[in-house]
């Protein structure tokens, strides 16, 4: 895969290197642009001997096969890669306004009418995932990017899967947003991601997930049973999207 201006096979000196812009645990990005044409993106650096180290080769080569083949607007573009001796090098899609995460804390939560705008985009992202039969399995505001006009971009896939039969049994994710099919350990199929919209809709109204508990294990316990309540500032109207959400919320 390549896009004008990127030819498939680029190195390192071929870009301008400016700040970094975010930190995780096989690696950075750094904000970059191509000498060229001095167009901006993000280049993700991932290193050789920690992702060995940690057995994920395969998870980085299932990553990069799945972004490669997703054109979407509201999905992260991967632009081309590129590896040397040390690093492997994503050359990415850059959102200009950065995570949702970062933002949702500053505001503490978002209008039901701009939440209704990012669970669309998030929404109309899936649909094209799924009937691609790719599952994210990852989905939370520090996934969610943000872009030049404050549109939605969903990204890092490294937990995704190219799964045929939609059928998995992998406990991945992060905690507060795991549907219950992965915590009791049983198969799960893309599913998991609409359960993650119904979480995400909540948070954005309110600020926090539904599940958020101290403890590990009271956590794990509320999503089994499904435990949460609505506070006030969740309209009956919202109240009754996430309710209807698969699995159970």
């Amino acid at each position: 895969m390549s896009v004008e201006g990127y030819p498939r096979m680029s190195v390192l000196s071929d870009f301008d290197i400016g700040k970094k812009l975010g930190r995780g645990k096989f690696g950075t990005v750094f904000l970059a642009r191509k000498k060229t044409s001095h167009f901006p993106c993000a280049i993700k650096v991932i290193f050789k001997k920690q992702i060995v180290r940690c057995e994920m080769e395969h998870q980085i080569q299932r990553e990069i096969e799945i972004m490669c083949h997703l054109q979407h607007p509201n999905i992260l573009q991967l632009y081309t890669y590129f590896h040397d001796h040390k690093r492997i090098y994503l050359v990415l899609e850059y959102a200009f306004n950065g995570q949702m995460f970062n933002e949702l804390r500053r505001l503490r939560r978002f209008s039901e009418t701009r939440s209704a705008t990012y669970i669309y985009q998030l929404c109309d992202a899936l649909m094209y995932c799924h009937k691609r039969k790719v599952i994210h399995r990852d989905i939370k505001p520090e996934n969610l990017l943000l872009g030049l006009y404050q549109e939605l971009k969903l990204a890092d896939f490294g937990w995704a899967v190219h799964a045929p039969s939609l059928r998995r049994r992998t406990l991945c994710g992060t905690i507060d947003y795991l549907a219950p099919e992965m915590v009791c350990g049983t198969s799960h199929d893309e599913r998991v991601d609409h359960w993650t919209v119904g979480i995400l809709c909540y948070e954005m109204l309110c600020g926090k997930p539904p599940f958020e508990h101290p403890s590990t294990q009271d956590t794990y316990a509320c999503i089994k049973a499904v435990k949460y309540t609505f506070p006030s500032e969740i309209t009956p109207l919202a109240q009754d999207l996430i309710s209807k959400k698969r699995c159970k919320l």
